[in-house]
């Protein structure tokens, strides 16, 4: 049985979500995980996959910004999106040293999916795969996450509500030093008279324990119990992967300025951001459907939302981001560590944490 997520504790976040507060509120928007679980072997890893078009046969091009706060990680594809503004595909998430398995899988899976465009053009496949460290909790080492799993996360990609916690590449996770992993948050805004969602995923897997806060309550310091260093307890270890999508009409530079809110979104639950922390945030927008560019001609018209208008889709992405995270801690539960062993890394009391509001 699932946990209460954040807002069932009590806890005010501002903004309005959409009916699930998932990534899923965008509508066509797509998650599934395989999540590895196997104590005996060392095994919590897993892939988390997120589709953002239901598109087959033919990719139709989402658009795209990336933003890195701190490079202290991996992000495939990123080039290319900085240069083109655009992607095709889906995103997965998995374990630093799963990163090569998960690419090859979903390289695989595209030229499966999107067999027409590979057999007629000089299609080219550039995965978008992300990463955070599970190796206190799993056997990183061991390589446990295939090509298959990667495939079998986006065979199992759904609308609908969407796991938290130890799902798909969050399985092995931690944030400020509680058990976490993969939380989901959305928000509903208006702009010209317009209403859009911006959803938001992500897999949490940084901060110190004494730096958390929530709602601008120091959590971390009057819930300090518990706390597993890692050896290190001065320094922030671990990474956090923010995936935000929106069906606002953006264009690619207008994406990475919303990628770049992630920041804030992530910086109010009191990381500042550590160096060895890799904060890799991707901005999608599914408005504006279109042809591959080498079938479309020369000059493209696309709607986009004014410069001058956009305040209110960068708060949705702050908020959004907030709250994905402490989504990510409230699911949470003790798991045992592995390296070093001996230890347990706790979930958060989440009946202390709501009497605190």
């Amino acid at each position: 049985m699932s946990k209460p997520r954040a807002r069932a504790l009590g806890l005010p976040f501002p903004g309005t979500t959409g009916p699930l507060n998932a990534i899923t509120d965008v509508a066509g928007v797509t998650v599934g995980f395989t999540t590895l679980t196997d104590p005996a072997r060392h095994v919590r890893t897993g892939v988390t996959a997120i589709r953002p078009r239901a598109d087959k046969g033919i990719p139709v091009p989402v658009w795209a910004g990336h933003y890195a706060l701190n490079g202290n990680g991996e992000m495939t594809g990123t080039h290319w999106i900085d240069d083109a503004g655009y992607m095709i595909g889906p995103v997965c998430i998995t374990n630093t040293h799963g990163v090569g398995a998960v690419h090859h899988g979903v390289t695989r899976w595209m030229i499966e999916h999107y067999a027409e465009f590979f057999q007629a053009d000089h299609g080219w496949a550039m995965p978008v795969v992300a990463e955070t460290y599970d190796g206190v909790l799993n056997d990183i080492n061991a390589l446990h996450v295939t090509a298959d799993d990667a495939v079998a996360a986006l065979l199992a990609a759904r609308g609908g509500p969407v796991g938290e916690g130890s799902c798909g590449g969050g399985n092995g996770m931690i944030a400020y030093q509680f058990k976490a992993g993969t939380g989901t948050s959305s928000r509903v805004f208006e702009i010209g008279g317009q209403s859009y969602t911006m959803g938001c995923l992500v897999q949490a897997n940084h901060g110190r324990r004494l730096d958390f806060q929530v709602l601008g309550k120091p959590v971390g310091q009057l819930m300090p119990e518990g706390v597993f260093d890692r050896g290190l307890p001065q320094k922030e270890l671990g990474s956090i992967i923010v995936v935000l999508i929106t069906d606002a009409p953006l264009s690619g530079l207008s994406l990475r300025q919303v990628a770049k809110r992630a920041a804030l979104g992530i910086g109010r639950g009191g990381t500042p951001g550590g160096n060895s922390s890799g904060d890799i945030f991707l901005a999608l927008s599914v408005a504006n459907p279109g042809p591959m560019p080498q079938r479309a001609g020369a000059v493209l018209t696309k709607t986009e939302i004014n410069g001058e208008a956009i305040d209110p889709l960068y708060l949705a992405a702050v908020q959004s981001v907030e709250e994905a995270v402490v989504n990510a801690i409230v699911a949470g539960e003790d798991v045992a560590t592995f390296k070093p062993a001996g230890h347990v890394v706790p979930g958060i009391d989440t009946r202390r944490l709501a009497a605190l509001f």
